[in-house]
């Protein structure tokens, strides 16, 4: 059973349990937040590993890249995460000066799950 540390879904922040405690979200959420988090990522940002993310900087922000291409990538970062069957970028687009979007995942367990980024 997969889990990771709960983040707020606004402030995309970790989160206290009832006892003060760093919150854990298990499975099936923890594979979606998992999957929004790699979406998420800047390439280069993580500095333990800096091939992770999506080129933000280098060919999607301010380049305007058809969106299949866009799309793509999102699905590449997606299927970076353990226990991720399929991935289906339902919706994306440019809004505000960043990206926006959702995607459908089916876990290695066959569950469903639903992410904005």
């Amino acid at each position: 059973m997969a889990s990771t540390l709960l983040l707020d879904r606004s402030a995309w922040d970790l989160v206290l349990d009832g006892e003060g405690n760093i919150a854990l979200a298990t499975e099936p959420y923890a594979i979606a937040q998992d999957v929004a988090s790699a979406v998420r990522t800047f390439l280069g940002e993580c500095w333990y590993d800096t091939s992770q993310g999506l080129p933000y900087w280098q060919q999607i922000l301010g380049k305007y890249p058809p969106m299949s291409l866009i799309k793509k990538k999102i699905e590449m970062a997606a299927f970076t995460v353990p226990e991720v069957a399929q991935v289906k970028t339902v919706a994306a687009s440019f809004a505000q000066r960043g990206l926006t979007g959702q995607i459908q995942i089916i876990d290695t367990n066959g569950q469903e799950a639903g992410v904005s980024f």
